[in-house]
């Protein structure tokens, strides 16, 4: 066991307003299995990078261990794949490559073939398997399990329960439960370090919000007491300022002996109302330094249009092929008003050229059996890539038709800070691009809501509002999504391709 210890760390990106990190100090066990969660933007990749020496900083990081970070491009994708994995642990035998891409449910023979060559999933299971064969590591791994299906999720996740030594990003929280024992949780003011997987983690922050909510009240309660009192006394010395001689002319003129004991006494009355004002704004300052910037999720809600029919999709032994290849066949099954409808199977058995069929997007598909939809039926569909959006957000409302305040407040609601309402979206992070994506969906006034993938980079407390929404809205929608927490959470019926 060893220890990496992170000192005094500061960190901002070159034109940036603000740091990413301020003066950050952390002791981790190199035996950990870390989990790291907080919103989009709050720096997780970037903590990461600093700890793999990628990026310049203030501070100091220590460690007896070597850092990997995953992902990572090879040099050349077009060697073998036995070449990138020897280069990554050097002086490992042949068994033992292959005992490890076994664990992954690889065979021996697919370390032959070029990297280029694998799928998304190969590839991040044979990469895994290389650096945690390395001598001497502690493996920094961001969003693994991002774009692939639930067979592949739950190997990974298998496998990484096995594991210790690494610091894993991810949003899917069922994984986060599976395959940590301490969590780190990045927020707008701090770092935590908890131990227990996520829930647990969950559990103590609920907790830990309730009882800082509580003192924030009882503060606030205070501050407002401090800051009336300290404006009655200055509202009382200015009364009193106004009655000295010489503010009010009508009344008899006093003695010069009687003006100079009034004045000295006002004088003496003034200084200490001054005084008991400034105490007073003090105090209340002081009580303000001790809020806690709690980070919140505000309730989102939407308004679904409603149709004159109860049932909005009907399929009757329904299927698709595109090229020749039968995706799925023979499905049949009803949408009504108020349902949702999680499509599920592995990466490649139909689920998103179903949902752009629904949508209108029929070039190369053959459809099989019946799917019935009625006319005028209002659709808001958001992709599974962001990655084409471009321009600004005010662009992007107008190309859809939608309304800028509705868009940017569910944006704000899911903590897209004020700073990025200019930026533009090819400039943003990919989270960001499918939040300004779910958001665009949700502002539209639709009958049925259809989503490809919508959490793919979404944070953990974004999820948590989107299942609020759809649990206290109760738009019809259909959507495939790999997080099975999420799944679960909505209240989802379950269609299963092929």
């Amino acid at each position: 066991m060893s220890v990496i210890s992170v000192n005094s760390l500061t960190f901002g990106y070159d034109g940036a307003a603000d740091n990413i990190f301020e003066n950050i100090n952390l002791q981790l066990d190199t035996d950990w299995k870390l989990g790291l969660t907080g919103r989009n933007g709050r720096g997780k990749t970037t903590f990461l990078r600093l700890l793999a020496g990628e990026l310049e900083y203030s501070g100091t990081i220590t460690s007896s261990v070597d850092f990997y970070r995953f992902p990572f491009a090879p040099k050349d994708d077009k060697l073998p794949a036995i070449d990138i994995i020897r280069s990554i642990c050097s002086g490992r035998e042949d068994w033992e490559i292959d005992c490890e891409l076994s664990q992954l449910g690889l065979v021996p023979a697919i370390a032959e073939r070029s990297l280029c060559t694998l799928s998304g999933g190969e590839r991040t299971k044979l990469l895994l398997s290389a650096m945690f064969l390395a001598e001497n590591r502690f493996l920094l791994i961001d969003e693994p399990t991002d774009n692939l299906d639930w067979e592949t999720r739950e190997l990974i996740g298998e496998y990484l329960s096995r594991k210790s030594g690494f610091i894993l990003v991810s949003h899917d929280r069922a994984l986060l439960d599976r395959c940590t024992d301490h969590i780190m949780s990045i927020d707008r003011s701090r770092i935590t370090v908890t131990k227990g997987n996520y829930s647990v983690w969950q559990r103590e922050k609920e907790l830990s919000d309730s009882r800082e909510l509580e003192e924030n009240r009882r503060l606030r309660k205070e501050i407002s007491r401090l800051t009336d009192a300290a404006k009655r006394t200055a509202e009382w010395a200015d009364r009193s300022e106004r009655k000295k001689i010489g503010f009010e002319p009508t009344k008899v003129e006093k003695s010069l002996t009687r003006r100079a004991y009034e004045g000295a006494k006002s004088k003496k009355a003034m200084a200490r109302a001054k005084a008991f004002e400034e105490r007073s704004l003090k105090a209340a300052e002081e009580k303000s330094k001790l809020l806690k910037d709690i980070e919140k999720a505000d309730a989102v809600s939407i308004s679904p249009l409603e149709f004159h029919s109860s049932v909005l999709l009907s399929a009757d032994k329904f299927g698709l092929s595109v090229g020749g290849r039968q995706l799925f066949e023979g499905k049949t099954f009803e949408v009504k008003q108020g349902d949702v409808i999680a499509l599920c199977g592995n990466n490649g058995c139909g689920k998103s050229t179903f949902l752009r069929f629904i949508c209108g997007e029929k070039e190369g598909i053959t459809p099989s059996g019946q799917l019935i939809m009625p006319s005028g039926l209002i659709i808001s569909y958001a992709p599974q890539s962001a990655e084409h959006l471009k321009g600004t957000l005010s662009e992007y409302a107008e190309s859809l038709d939608i309304d800028l305040t509705r868009f940017l407040t569910i944006l704000r609601k899911l903590d897209f800070g004020r700073q990025h309402f200019a930026v533009r979206l090819e400039d943003m992070s990919t989270g960001q691009r499918k939040k300004a994506q779910l958001a665009a969906s949700l502002a539209s006034r639709a009958h049925l809501y259809v989503w490809d993938e919508p959490l793919n980079f979404i944070d953990v407390i974004s999820r948590t509002q989107i299942e609020e929404l759809i649990k206290s809205c109760r738009p019809t929608l259909i959507f495939a999504e790999h997080d099975e927490m999420f799944r679960r959470n909505v209240g989802a019926k379950e269609i299963m391709l092929p």
